[in-house]
């Protein structure tokens, strides 16, 4: 169990800290949320949270996975910023400071830490892992963002709103893309995870990746669309192909020329026609992830991105 551990380097934070830029914060709270695991998790975070002021422990009434979890605890906050992080070890609380001076002299809404070193898993997770944010950028985010990661830094309000409006089975990066700013990176040294082993199995890592796909609406399904009319064209451009040939020499090409033309033709008008449907059936999709039309928020000058406001993740 690394939640001690983890409570001792945060504990510092908790009085006023500045920032390597100046900036002042402090950590106000530290909520800690349960889900229901298998290892004791329950009677540590009832241990901490009688011995520190500062933390918040919420109780999960089953298991939902680590999304739901964190969506729980940032709706159960009130700081200015909140920061979202692993127990596992692999986060230092002391790069908060440095998410921090990336959000306010950028004024990003949303700051993901950008590991310097290799992630400090076997090699085909890491490989698999770039490639499904990659994958991501190029095909599926409108904002080609590739950087997300558990270890962020969120503006409150915007943190708290995507948790109310967030339905079941987003992905929560998405969800943050659809009314956050763009994302600022900062550079971030992960450490080694603790000697426990880890929860997620390659059917869970590949339930996520469906997730993230599926959160994204229709976008995956307009590149069926855009299959669909390439292969209505290249039916199109074989059969002038053949009639060009026909009518230069006189000669008629041999085999099944027309029914491939057919197949082209009418498997292209078939996968456009879903694509169309698809466009339909987003508009239900969207709404039942709860994708909001707009998201009013405070004044950022008056706000923890002002240069008078105070600064507290």
């Amino acid at each position: 169990m690394t939640l001690g551990s983890l409570i001792d380097e945060i504990l510092p934070l908790t009085n006023p800290s500045t920032t390597t830029d100046g900036n002042e914060f402090q950590i106000v709270e530290v909520l800690l949320v349960n889900d229901r695991g298998p290892d004791r998790s329950d009677e540590v975070i009832r241990q901490l949270a009688s011995a520190h002021d500062f933390i918040r422990p919420l109780w999960l009434s089953r298991n939902f996975g680590q999304h739901p979890a964190t969506l729980a605890g940032m709706a159960s906050s009130s700081g200015d910023w909140i920061v979202t992080m692993d127990e596992d070890g692999q986060h230092e609380p002391s790069a908060i400071g440095d998410l921090l001076d990336t959000a306010l002299n950028r004024g990003s809404q949303l700051v993901y830490a950008k590991p310097v070193n290799p992630p400090p898993h076997g090699v085909v997770r890491n490989v698999s892992s770039r490639l499904a944010k990659w994958v991501f950028a190029k095909f599926l985010s409108r904002e080609h963002q590739a950087n997300f990661q558990s270890y962020r830094l969120i503006l409150g309000e915007i943190g708290r709103s995507v948790a109310a409006y967030s339905g079941t089975g987003v992905f929560l990066d998405v969800a943050l893309g659809w009314v956050a700013g763009p994302a600022a990176t900062c550079p971030v040294r992960l450490r080694l995870e603790s000697d426990r082993p880890s929860g997620y199995s390659s059917q869970r890592l590949l339930g996520h990746f469906w997730r993230l796909v599926v959160s994204n609406g229709t976008r995956p399904l307009r590149l069926v669309s855009a299959l669909g009319a390439l292969f209505s064209f290249c039916g199109l451009g074989f059969a002038i192909y053949l009639v060009a040939i026909h009518f230069g020499n006189g000669s008629t090409p041999q085999g099944w020329v027309s029914t491939m033309i057919v197949i082209l033709v009418s498997t292209g008008a078939i996968l456009f026609c879903l694509g169309v449907i698809a466009e339909y059936l987003g508009v239900a999709v969207s709404m039942a992830m709860g994708k909001p039309l707009y998201l009013i928020v405070s004044d950022p000058k008056d706000g923890p991105l002002g240069e008078s406001a105070p600064d507290q993740p």
